[in-house]
């Protein structure tokens, strides 16, 4: 871990708010205590930030070294099992009406904005992904049931993303959001498909066509809305999460009409427990820019007269356990590439994983993989899972 440059030798840490102590109070951790899970906090401008900026200020006070805690995920997860990260975020009122306003006001994942996300998160370097991800680079939850590795873990995934999809050779594939081809390679390798896959991110789109070369796989540049043609079936993973409400009926009408009539499309994504009406600030912030999770309301609202649920897979322990198995390739990686990011970036990527491995740990969060079809659909499909037959 790289020594941070704030001061953290001082006499006496300072004393914390009875506000917060007593907020604290239900989940077992002490300011300033001796527990893994306890926030040592090194300069009382925390507690304003806290108080006043809700969770951004308090996620920027821990990038800049001005707090640290040794068991980060540990503290995310009795904070968000408590549901005191909802209180957090509701401090800084006027922070917190601007982002509901943003997000209720405004389409903030309109077609003119798709790309920024892309911009400011999957297009910061591939030395990053490359040391912390499989050798798939799957960016999104891996199946764990029968595996005891990433590796295992992610092609477990992948291949009961094509079980369920009941992929035959020489069908049609579309990919909607494809990272950097690992799925779109193993369908296409293992399955026989041709596949097209698009994705709103230069570098994912330049390391998928490199790794896709010599498979009848084409990787685009372009945004979903866009899209035209005929697939037999379509498979979404990790990609829904930056759609957004008011997107959701142009996102399954595109999909319902690019499907044929007895295709299957399969929606991989992050669930929350329940339906907000903002998006965590910090998160907005630093790693997702315009992002939105769904509930299973929203996801059951948008997609009433256009599919039929076939199956509605809730995997979201698994993502607690991928989020760990990151972050212990990202820290012993980050030797050589301390040499291109800062300790900020360090401290930055810390948090993120953490505070997400926390969200899943709580069950706040969830993973979702359904499994769509149209209702003029003839087919009888028959739920999928890894130790079972298709």
């Amino acid at each position: 871990m790289p020594k941070t440059t704030f001061n953290h030798f001082i006499e006496r840490p300072p004393s914390p708010p009875e506000t917060l102590v007593r907020l604290l109070d239900e989940t077992g951790i002490t300011i300033n205590g001796n527990a893994p899970w306890d926030v040592q906090v090194y300069d009382e401008t925390v507690y304003r930030d806290v108080l006043t900026r809700g969770t951004l200020g308090f996620g920027q006070a821990y990038i800049e070294g001005r707090w640290d805690c040794p068991r980060l995920d540990e503290f995310f997860t009795r904070v968000m099992r408590a549901d005191i990260d909802e209180e957090l975020g509701g401090w800084g009122k006027l922070q917190l009406l601007g982002d509901i306003l943003r997000h209720t006001l405004f389409n903030l994942q309109a077609p003119n904005r798709a790309f920024q996300v892309a911009q400011h998160h999957y297009d910061i370097g591939n030395d990053v992904f490359e040391a912390m991800l499989d050798s798939s680079m799957s960016y999104s939850c891996a199946y764990w049931e029968h595996a005891q590795t990433l590796e295992e873990a992610q092609t477990h995934k992948l291949d009961m993303i094509c079980r369920k999809l009941d992929l035959q050779p020489g069908e049609r594939v579309l990919e909607i959001g494809c990272g950097w081809g690992g799925l779109a390679k193993h369908m296409a390798q293992h399955y026989g498909v041709e596949v097209l896959g698009i994705t709103v991110s230069v570098e994912q789109q330049t390391i998928a066509k490199e790794r896709c070369a010599g498979l009848p796989v084409e990787i685009r540049l372009q945004d979903y809305r866009e899209l035209e043609g005929q697939f037999d079936k379509i498979v979404s993973v990790g990609m829904f999460e930056h759609v957004g409400p008011k997107n959701y009926p142009v996102y399954f009408e595109t999909v319902h009409r690019l499907l044929n009539d007895n295709g299957l499309f399969l929606l991989h994504t992050i669930g929350n427990h329940k339906t907000a009406l903002y998006t965590d600030a910090w998160i907005d912030r630093y790693i997702f820019p315009n992002g939105k999770l769904p509930s299973a309301v929203e996801i059951s609202s948008a997609i009433e007269k256009k599919f039929l649920i076939e199956d509605w897979h809730n995997f979201g322990p698994d993502y607690d356990r991928t989020l760990m198995a990151w972050w212990d390739k990202f820290s012993r990686a980050w030797p050589e590439l301390q040499f291109k990011y800062d300790e900020s970036f360090y401290r930055m990527w810390k948090y993120y994983l953490m505070c997400c491995a926390g969200y899943f740990r709580s069950r706040q969060g969830q993973l979702w993989q359904l499994v769509l079809s149209k209702r003029q659909s003839n087919r009888i499909y028959r739920s999928v899972r890894p130790g079972t037959t298709s």
